[in-house]
């Protein structure tokens, strides 16, 4: 066989692997990163109305208005994941080999007078990745997705009366990405190694209002726009037998979801303050993926996902002048229907128990937080993947937290 017929062959598979292949992990960014700030994850991010640190830039910037001065806040989560997959076809097992992952955040703020402070963060809004054995049963639909995304957020937030504030901000956001996959080639060769890179960059809004309805009881409210990326990237397909690697450039767009917040707090007294909340993420508006090929052709791929909700809980308790304890659970539904879920969003719905501390000394503030979550298990059956790693599919997570913050 010429490397002429070759390379045809492997043109026509790099379609069918952008068209399924990147879809699917490129989705991997639907898994928003909530872990912004220890305090806040200790409390399963039920802090919308009552967070008393840098990282309400993220949480509610009308927050802003409370926080003393100039003060800064670094950040940091380890993740830890385990899944396991067993075969419906064989009964067969595989695992997950991902890293532990790690994202951050930064945080500014200070406050020029009563009515007026401003902040600005710079953290991982969405992301992640997972990553298969690349012999297992279902690596013709994904060995390794990896999705990195960094949003720059100024905000700005105005006290209009002295119960109400309003808070208004521009998601500058960044996105990178490095997804693998194996095609099959021939009977008795190996498999074509194919991987995509891409960058791209977008731009949304962000909104906040914190209303104290009464001395204790505080109501808070969010609201993030959609943000639509562009994408520019190539797919390579490592071929065997010699030939030479194929390359095909590609463009695209994807649409982070609009995601609205709010959260009742009450302080019962001096000590003891609770919180309870939602979050509603819009992903209904993936539809589908539509990729532009440098050959002028178009590929479009159904996606078909639905929104979701999510409801915490979580409380603080002001321990002595120096320690506070905190936990708080959280239960999200996950926007990923049947008929689209594959290995590389093995998405679920999910329950995430929290507990943490925070230690003050001076103006200094240091926050450690534990969450351990639990994803129920996921069944994939013949779907739009048709019947390629069927099976059940298991999940959790471990995550610790670190923050600290200091007062100028």
């Amino acid at each position: 066989m010429n490397v002429t017929l070759h390379r045809l062959s492997a043109g026509i598979l790099l379609i069918g692997t952008l068209l399924f292949g990147w879809t699917a992990a490129v989705l991997a960014s639907g898994f928003g990163i909530f872990t912004q700030g220890a305090s806040a994850t200790a409390r399963a991010n039920a802090v919308v109305a009552s967070l008393d640190g840098p990282a309400a830039v993220y949480f509610n910037p009308a927050l802003l208005n409370d926080l003393p001065g100039t003060q800064v806040e670094l950040g940091t989560t380890v993740i830890v994941s385990q899944r396991k997959f067993k075969s419906s076809q064989t009964g067969g097992t595989a695992h997950n080999e991902d890293p532990p992952y790690f994202p951050s955040s930064f945080y500014l703020t200070h406050t020029f007078s009563e009515q007026f402070s401003a902040g600005l963060g710079v953290f991982n809004p969405f992301g992640l990745g997972t990553i298969w054995d690349g012999d297992w049963e279902g690596r013709y639909l994904a060995t390794k997705s990896r999705i990195t995304t960094f949003n720059i957020n100024p905000a700005l937030s105005w006290r209009v009366t002295p119960r109400l504030s309003l808070a208004a901000g521009l998601d500058i956001l960044l996105l990178d990405a490095k997804l693998q996959q194996r095609r099959p080639f021939l009977p008795d060769l190996p498999d074509i190694k194919q991987q995509f890179t891409g960058d791209g960059e977008g731009v949304g809004f962000n909104t906040g209002l914190l209303l104290k309805i009464t001395d204790r009881l505080s109501l808070g409210a969010t609201y993030r726009s959609e943000i639509k990326v562009d994408v520019d990237g190539q797919a390579k397909l490592d071929l065997p037998l010699g030939l030479p690697p194929l390359r095909v450039n590609g463009q695209t767009s994807l649409t982070l979801p609009q995601q609205v917040t709010a959260g009742l707090a009450y302080r019962f007294n001096e000590r003891w303050t609770a919180e309870a909340g939602l979050r509603w993420e819009g992903w209904s508006s993936f539809k589908q993926l539509k990729i532009d090929l440098d050959d002028n052709s178009q590929l479009i791929a159904p996606r078909q996902w639905r929104d979701t909700l999510a409801f915490n809980v979580g409380a603080r308790y002001q321990w002595s002048d120096r320690l506070a304890l905190m936990g708080g659970y959280l239960y999200g539904e996950n926007p990923v229907p049947d008929r689209t879920f594959e290995p590389a969003v093995p998405d679920s719905d999910t329950h995430l128990f929290c507990l943490g501390a925070e230690w003050r000394t001076g103006a200094t503030k240091v926050a450690l937080a534990y969450g351990f979550q639990y994803q129920e298990d996921r069944r994939k059956t013949t779907n739009l993947y048709g019947d390629i790693a069927n099976g059940r599919y298991e999940n959790q997570l471990h995550l610790v937290g670190l923050s600290a913050s200091y007062q100028f």
